[in-house]
């Protein structure tokens, strides 16, 4: 898994979590697969900007936002 990957992932997860939705309902509102989402939230999918931009408007966030992961990206 790349680093980056799991980050991005880790941060969609909390993300989801912190508004009580299950990859399901996240599915629903990005319009993307929930076996997808899931292949994202553990590090082993790498999303599309298109996608990226499909989970930050789900989430009611920005796309900055959304990839605000503290840290070396490197």
């Amino acid at each position: 898994m790349s680093t980056l990957l799991g980050r991005v992932g880790k941060r969609l997860r909390a993300l989801r979590a912190r508004r009580g939705w299950s990859q399901e309902k996240l599915a629903e509102q990005s319009d993307l697969h929930p076996t997808y989402i899931g292949g994202i939230e553990r590090g082993l999918r790498n999303p599309s900007l298109l996608s990226l931009v499909k989970l930050a408007r789900a989430l009611n966030l920005s796309l900055a936002e959304l990839l605000r992961i503290p840290g070396n990206l490197e």
